[in-house]
Formats: C-alpha cells, sequence, structure tokens
C-alpha cells in the first residue's frame, strides 16, 4: 500500500528546482546572450520596485521581499563535480601504498589522483600539498607546465599589484624556468628558482669570440640566391648525418666548393646563420625571424643539435600571451618541444583571464586542437584536467567548459580519469539543464566505478519527470551500499510527507556538514509560518560552517520577521565570502539589498562602527564582526587593516579563499613598504613557506618597527617546537610588539600569545598577568588562558569557572565547552563535549575523548564506531591514528594499517602514525610475535 501511494503521488507535474527552465542559448564564449541582456534590466526592474515600495507609506517585509520568501519545492542541493568515494579511507589507504610502490615516473600521477579524490573534502592546504608533490615528482615538460602554472594558479598572484603572472616568489616548484628544464630532483623542493641571479641560462655570446669565429678558413659555400654565404666544410658536416653524406660520401657535393641552396627555402640571413651556429654553436646573436627559419631549417636537414638550440632560445624568448599566441604556430609545426612548453607556459599562467581570448581557447578547445597538441606529445589528461577546473570555477555552463571536458574525456586513460572526466561533464550539462546527455554522461561515470554519479543519474531522470524511476535508484543505492548522508539526502528530493523528513533528519546524522536538509526544514517551518523556528534551525550550521546561501537564507527569514539589522548583518557578511553574490535567486545584487535595507536601519559613524566592532569580537560575535568591518570598508574601501581584519576573522571562521582574497587586498591596498611586507609575510605563512613568512617580517622592521611585524615574526618562530631559548626569543618579540602603537583588539591577541609562551616556559604568575591585563582590555579569549593557569595550579574549580565566565560572554561558544570539560568531573565532561559535539560537529576532540572514555571501559566496538562516525564526514589525521591504534590493541592488524596509510595519505610525515605503521606493519608480517 504505501508503494502505490507513494507512486500515486509522483504522478503530479515535474516542478524544477530553484528557476524554472528557460530557452536561453550558450554563445561560444560562455555567456549567455538572453540572460546577458536581461541581467541589468532585472536589476534596475528590481531596484525600481523596491524603490516604489519604499516610496509607499507603507512598510514591512513585503517591501523588502518583492519575490516572496524560499519554497521548498524549489530546493535541492547541487551535484558536486567532484570524485566521491563512499569507502574513503580504504580509498586514501589505496592511494598511500601505490604512491610507497610505485616507481619514481608514476608517482606524480598518482598524486594528482589524491588530489582528485580529496577535492571532496574542500581543504586547500590539503589539495596544494598534493599539488606541490605532484610537481616535485613530475619529469617532463608538459607535466612540469601544467602544475608549475597550476600552484601559481591556485596562489591567485595576479589579485597582487605589480606581480608578473611569470613571477614565481623564488619558490622553484612554480618557478617558469625551472618547468623548462626535463628531469626529476628529489631535492627541488628545498631550492629557490634562479629566476633572480644576476647571470641567465640564456647568456650572449661575446662579440670578440663571434668575431674570432668567424676569422677562420673557409673551405665551401653556399650560394643563396646572388650570394655565397662561405662556409667550413667539416663543420657544416658536423651539424647532421646528412649533411655529412653530402659533404664527405659519394655525392657530387663532397667534390664542389660551391653548392646552390636556393631551392631550399632558406634565405641569405638564413644561411649565414647557419654558418654561424656550425663554427658557435650558439644562436644567441641571431633574430628571432632568423632562428625560426633556423629551426625548420634543423628540422628538414636533421640537425638536433642545432634544432635544440634554436628550440631552448626561442622558449627564453616567450614572455607574454602575444608572443605565445605568435610562436606556439612555429612549434607546433616544426616539433619544438622547450618552444611549445614555454608557449603553453605562458597561456596557463594567465589563468583565468586567458580563458576569454577566442585564439587562446582555440588552442585547447576543439577536438583537431587536441589532436595538434598529442601530435607533439602536449595534450594531456592532467593539462585538460588544469583547463577544465579553471573553466568550471568561472562558468559552469560555457560552451567553452564544455568543450575542455570532453577534451579531457579523450584524454582519460585509467579508470579514475573516465569517471572524473564523465561525472564533471555530467554536472555541467546538468546546469545546462541538458538532461539526456548529462544523463549519459553519469550513467558512464558509474560504470567506470563511481558510485556517486548515480545520485546524477537519478536527478536527470527527476528533472525528466521520472521522479519515482529516482527514488528506486537511490534506494537502491542506500540498500547495496553503506549509507552515507548524501545518499538519504538524494532520495529525500523524491519522497513525500513524513518519509522525506525522516531521509532528511537521517542525513543530518550520518553528515552534518550537509547544508540542504537544514535549508528544506528552515523553509518548511516558514512556509507553516514558524519562522523564528526557521531562524533557529538555519542557525545550526551556520553556527559551525559559514555557507553564503545559508546566510543569505537567514537573511530572508529575519526580514519576514521585520529584523533588518539583522538581515543587514548577514547580507554584509555573504558580501564578504563573495562579493559578487546575488540575492533572491540570483535576481538582485548584494549591494542593491544593502542600499535599501539601509533606510530601515540607523546606520552609525566611522567612530560608531570602531565601537560596535570591539564590542563584537570581544564578544566573540564572528558574523556580527564581518558585518561591522563591511560597512567601515564601503566608507574607507582602501584601508588595509580593516581588510586584515577581515582576513583574521575568515581564518577563524576556515574561510581560507576569502581570507586569503582580504590579505592580498589589504596588500594591494598598503600605503607602505613596511606594511605591504607583513601581509606578504601572512600570505606566504598561510600558504606553508614559514621561512619566507619570517624574512618578510624582519625586513619589515629593518624599514620601521611595527607592532604587526613584531607579531609576525613571534608567531612565525612560535608555530614550532620551542626550546627555552626560542622562548625567550619570542617573548622578547611580543614585549617589542607591545610596545608599538597599535589598538586593543590586537594588543588582546598579543598579551594572550604572551601567556601561553609563559605558561609553556612554566611561569605562571607572568602568564596570569598577561592574561588578566588582556581580559581588562575585552579579549575575552584569555579566560581560556587564565583557567588553564588555574589547572596547572591545581586549582581545578577556579578553572571550570573561568571557562563558564567565557561561555557565558562568547557567541560562538563550541570551543569553550570543548575546553571546559576538562575541568570537571567524566559525567559533566561528557555532558559539555556532547554540547560542543551539537554545536559544531566538526571539531574532532569530542569523538576522540569519548571513543577514549568507552576504551577504557573495555567497549572496544563502541569505541571504534564513536570515531567512525565522525570519520565517515571528517576524514580527520588524529582520528584515525586513534582508530587504528585502538584496532592494534584489538589484534585487527588489517584495519590498523588502513587508518595508517589513510592518514599518512593526509600527512605522509606525521611521526606518531609512522612509528604505529611500522609497528603494525611488523606485527601483520610476525604474528606469532603478537
Amino acid at each position: 500500500m504505501r508503494g502505490l501511494k507513494l507512486i500515486e503521488s509522483f504522478k503530479g507535474t515535474q516542478v524544477h528546482a530553484l528557476n524554472p527552465p528557460d530557452t536561453t542559448v550558450v554563445n561560444s564564449t560562455g555567456s549567455s546572450s538572453t540572460s546577458s541582456k536581461l541581467g541589468n534590466h532585472r536589476v534596475k526592474f528590481i531596484g525600481s520596485k523596491l524603490k516604489s515600495n519604499k516610496a509607499r507609506s507603507g512598510s514591512g517585509a513585503k517591501t523588502l521581499l518583492p519575490f516572496g520568501l524560499p519554497r521548498t519545492d524549489l530546493l535541492e542541493p547541487p551535484i558536486e563535480p567532484h570524485l566521491k568515494s563512499i569507502q574513503l579511507v580504504e580509498t586514501l589507504s589505496n592511494l598511500y601504498r601505490r604512491f610507497e610502490t610505485c616507481s619514481e615516473s608514476e608517482k606524480s600521477l598518482v598524486c594528482i589522483e589524491q588530489y582528485s579524490v580529496l577535492s571532496c573534502l574542500g581543504d586547500p592546504k590539503l589539495l596544494r600539498r598534493c599539488l606541490r608533490a605532484a610537481r616535485q615528482h613530475a619529469f617532463d615538460l608538459p607535466s612540469k607546465v601544467v602544475l608549475s602554472a597550476w600552484l601559481r594558479y591556485e596562489r591567485r598572484e595576479d589579485e597582487l599589484d605589480g606581480v608578473s603572472p611569470m613571477d614565481c616568489s623564488r619558490f622553484v616548484l612554480e618557478c617558469p624556468k625551472a618547468a623548462l628544464v626535463s628531469g626529476y630532483d628529489p631535492n627541488s623542493i628545498y631550492d629557490h628558482c634562479k629566476c633572480y641571479q644576476e647571470r641567465s641560462e640564456f647568456t650572449q655570446v661575446s662579440k670578440g669570440d663571434e668575431f674570432l669565429a668567424l676569422e677562420e678558413d673557409s673551405d665551401i659555400c653556399f650560394r643563396v640566391g646572388n650570394e655565397d654565404i662561405n662556409c667550413i666544410r667539416f663543420k657544416i658536416a658536423a651539424l647532421s648525418t646528412p649533411f655529412k653524406a653530402m659533404l664527405y660520401g659519394s655525392f657530387t657535393e663532397s667534390k664542389s666548393y660551391r653548392i646552390d641552396f636556393s631551392q631550399n627555402d632558406i634565405s641569405v640571413e638564413g644561411m649565414r646563420g647557419v654558418d654561424l651556429y656550425s663554427r658557435t654553436r650558439r644562436v644567441d646573436s641571431l633574430s628571432p625571424e632568423i632562428v625560426l627559419e633556423l629551426l625548420s631549417f634543423a628540422n628538414r636537414f636533421c640537425c638536433e643539435d642545432m634544432k635544440s638550440a634554436c628550440d631552448i632560445h626561442l622558449a627564453s624568448l616567450v614572455s607574454c600571451i602575444e608572443d605565445a599566441l605568435d610562436l606556439i604556430e612555429y612549434g607546433l609545426e616544426e616539433r619544438a618541444n622547450a618552444l611549445i612548453a614555454s608557449c603553453l607556459q605562458v597561456l596557463l599562467r594567465e589563468l583565468p583571464s586567458s580563458l576569454y581570448n577566442p585564439k587562446v581557447m582555440k588552442i585547447f578547445c576543439s577536438f583537431e586542437a587536441r589532436e595538434r597538441l598529442a601530435s607533439a606529445r602536449h595534450a594531456s589528461f592532467l593539462l585538460y584536467y588544469f583547463l577544465s577546473q579553471v573553466a568550471m570555477g568561472d562558468s559552469m555552463v560555457s560552451n567553452a567548459t564544455v568543450m575542455l571536458l570532453e577534451r579531457l574525456g579523450e584524454c582519460a586513460t585509467e579508470k579514475w580519469q573516465k569517471a572524473l572526466a564523465l561525472h564533471q561533464l555530467g554536472c555541467v550539462l546538468l546546469e545546462r539543464k541538458e538532461y539526456v546527455s548529462a544523463q549519459c554522461c553519469f550513467e558512464a561515470a558509474s560504470e567506470a566505478g563511481h558510485v556517486y554519479s548515480l545520485a546524477g543519474m537519478a536527478r536527470c531522470r527527476y528533472k525528466q519527470g521520472q521522479q519515482y524511476s529516482a527514488y528506486r535508484l537511490t534506494s537502491s543505492l542506500i540498500s547495496e551500499y553503506k549509507a552515507v548522508g548524501w545518499m538519504y539526502q538524494e532520495r529525500s528530493l523524491y519522497n513525500v510527507g513524513k518519509d522525506k523528513i525522516a531521509d532528511l533528519e537521517t542525513a543530518t546524522e550520518l553528515d552534518p556538514t550537509l547544508p540542504f536538509p537544514y535549508k528544506y526544514r528552515a523553509v518548511s517551518k516558514a512556509e507553516e509560518k514558524q519562522t523564528r523556528a526557521a531562524i533557529s534551525e538555519i542557525d545550526r550550521i551556520i553556527g559551525f560552517k559559514l555557507v553564503p546561501d545559508c546566510l543569505e537564507l537567514r537573511a530572508w527569514f529575519l526580514m519576514a520577521i521585520e529584523d533588518y539589522g539583522s538581515a543587514l548583518r548577514d547580507i554584509r557578511a555573504v558580501l564578504t565570502l563573495d562579493p559578487s553574490y546575488k540575492m533572491f535567486n540570483e535576481q538582485v545584487r548584494g549591494d542593491i539589498l544593502i542600499e535599501f535595507l539601509n533606510y530601515k536601519v540607523q546606520l552609525g559613524s566611522q567612530a560608531d562602527c570602531w565601537m560596535q566592532l570591539y564590542d563584537r569580537w570581544s564578544s566573540v560575535d564572528d558574523i556580527g564582526s564581518l558585518a561591522v568591518i563591511h560597512q567601515m570598508l564601503v566608507n574607507d574601501p582602501g584601508n588595509s587593516l580593516l581588510r586584515f581584519r577581515q582576513s583574521l576573522l575568515l581564518l577563524r571562521l576556515n574561510c581560507q579563499k576569502a581570507a586569503m582574497r582580504c590579505l592580498r587586498l589589504a596588500r594591494n591596498h598598503s600605503s607602505s613598504e613596511h606594511e605591504k611586507l607583513v601581509y606578504e609575510g601572512w600570505i606566504l605563512y598561510d600558504i606553508g613557506h614559514r621561512e619566507e613568512a619570517l624574512a618578510r617580517a624582519e625586513k619589515s622592521i629593518s624599514i620601521q618597527r611595527s607592532f604587526e611585524a613584531f607579531f609576525l615574526k613571534s608567531y612565525t618562530l612560535a608555530d614550532s617546537s620551542l626550546d627555552p631559548e626560542s622562548s625567550s626569543y619570542v617573548i622578547q618579540l611580543l614585549q617589542e610588539a607591545l610596545r608599538c602603537p597599535s589598538d586593543g583588539l590586537r594588543k588582546g591577541q598579543a598579551l594572550n600569545n604572551l601567556g601561553t609562551i609563559y605558561v609553556d616556559c612554566g611561569k605562571l604568575d607572568q602568564a596570569a598577568t598577561c592574561y588578566m591585563n588582556a581580559l581588562e582590555i575585552k579579549h575575552t579569549r584569555a579566560h581560556q588562558g587564565l583557567a588553564r593557569v588555574y589547572f596547572l595550579r591545581n586549582q581545578r574549580k577556579a578553572a571550570y569557572n573561568e571557562m563558564s565566565k567565557l561561555i557565558e560572554k562568547a557567541h560562538n561558544n563550541a570551543s569553550a565547552y570543548e575546553k571546559r570539560s576538562e575541568y570537571c568531573d567524566r559525567e559533566t565532561a561528557k555532558n559539555d563535549l556532547n554540547m560542543a559535539t551539537k554545536l559544531d560537529p566538526l571539531r574532532t576532540y569530542p569523538y576522540r575523548f569519548r571513543a577514549a572514555v568507552l576504551m577504557d571501559d573495555q567497549k572496544e566496538t563502541e569505541a571504534v564506531e564513536e570515531l567512525s562516525k565522525a570519520i565517515a564526514f571528517k576524514p580527520d589525521l588524529q582520528m584515525l591514528h586513534l582508530r587504528a591504534a585502538f584496532y592494534e590493541s584489538m589484534g585487527d592488524m588489517k584495519s590498523a594499517l588502513c587508518d595508517c596509510e589513510a592518514a599518512l595519505c593526509l600527512e605522509p610525515n606525521h611521526m606518531d602514525t609512522l612509528d604505529l605503521y611500522n609497528r603494525a606493519r611488523d606485527r601483520a608480517i610476525n604474528p606469532q610475535e603478537m
């Protein structure tokens, strides 16, 4: 009966999610001719509509909600364009074993496979480590060129003022010159590049040497047209085997003094260049046009050394897109490997802007273009993987994106490569509403072993009105495989009534990081006129995962209850995360909505904003702080200090991409050199270049002593195991920072850091003084440090009370509950940790603590399950290590090794895991010693 009822409920008209289908045609540049024309008119229409509403005497939510509230029937989660393994730990374990056992020439591609598997986790640092490892192990020029450009693209140096796309900031793995050197150098990751050396690799031959070479006696001449070019017979013969046969073999030319070369497609200047090269073995002094002529000549007469010299020299001349576009055709025609690599390198390092150049896209996009690159051995899966990722990031619906993904599929040779290319093409076609083609791609990807593509296949059926078929497909997924959150989330789209809600609850239970279930439940409550309950529901995920569309949804609800100040706060936070974000189903720019909300809210002066920022920062209200800074930047967009504050908040909120953008803007807007150096130092620190960050801090201090420079230096030095001498030096640096001018917000942080160093040195009285001074200037987080001091003095009750004060004051207090658990009895600690997990499921300590308690109680199975529950949605290094240790103690060496390998795939140099791995491996080999 339940099945029959379900089938009947699916017979209704298909409702397309988000927006109804349109007839927009996407042109070759990727822009939509219809939507681009309508876009500006729509914004103007909305603006006029909002203005007319504002002009009316009536007020209320309808004034600022011209499109109404969101509806549950228009909500759906995206199909993510990543490989998404349903057995991620086992997959990572397999990748680690393969990397350790494969040949050196295969390691680079294994690293790229790691990158593709880990992309679903969204951790930029983890992905960058994979790219760096791939570049380090790359052998051939094409791979080195792509990977160095990819690393540079991930750093987005194009956002820094005055930095060339060919700049590598002295990092050899990103160096354009190092990428044009073949072979593997195992020490390359530790070296700096050679770009800044005074002597270039392509030094000019001296005029004196050239004159002496030309003075040598000639014994043969080549006639080109009406001119004779005197040469040296044995040196011309040494250019190639054909020349040797012609000049010293049985041909008539071997007896001739004058040889007519007029019919060999070479000019007089070109033949003189051949003579010069035969004498000097250099082409540096020749014009590019002559070198190109020599390149063609060398190909015709098999002069390999001359071809190589011309190839390398021409490669060194490519410095901009115009050069690359001019020379790549010559390179492809003459099979000049270095020249092609150099041209591709320039085009790739100009991404994403070069995507908009039709000449560039002509080189990459068409099938014929790929064939030409393939014939020169430069069309690779790696090249098109990079290009397609950039294209999808720019536009999911452009023709260029489709063509690049098609080329990616043509280059795919391994199963995972085919699955990735087909799945991503399916995602793009789904976005373009080409449901039949998308379904074919998803089906092919699933046949290649990618189970998650079945979710895309179900979605395509749903879009074509086959809702029950989609339901059956997702149900079969749940019954056939170990269930994960996205399976229940996907099935909820095709389910109805209480069963839909049950699927959403199960999805959240299995994976609390999925935004869609929270959004659906919130909108459902809003539809039932329970708007405050809707806000509470969406607050659950905003509390630990800052997602723009969740913030936007909360803003809608807040406007509905006429809480315009809070709505304005959320919209400002959204625009901090994504300045180009559009509201109301992408129909209204965020800044336009802010303009009209400003009429509903009393705005303070810049001085008032500073006071608000101080209060919100002190109450650990990170979203509120972001909103205040956004408002201040509207009035003072060039304030680099405010941009820096933005970046600090965003890093705290785990929004690394937005944080790096703000740091770069801070650097770009800096008015002084010493300030620029500080922000560059933080950028380098955040991408893992600690020594370079330290050098920037020291250079900044040498120019002008400042709080931020000393703070950066102390922070960088403290980010390692400190011996007593190093700790004393860090203390001196923080004391110097505190002597420099700054505001209370930053001085509070410095005092807090100073207290931490004192605690580590055992100087508890000095630490307590630092924390109390920090609290006097409202640095609320100092309660945590002071609690630690009390605990180390055996004043456990005082420590607990101190953390309770932090919980009362802090707007975001999951970490405070976690920390307070250390200062109370087991049962109270359990309650605090449960609260920490409820507020922020991504915090791993509570799972590890609960698992350790269960293990102490000899509940081994329950302990493993506690960790497994979290590892399923957050494969964290520490949790994998702990579970491996549990497995080892239980005698399950196979599972222990699997977890160790997965952990080492995330962090290859984690010493504790390496020790555990070696121990478990020994016990697995010699079970009798267990």
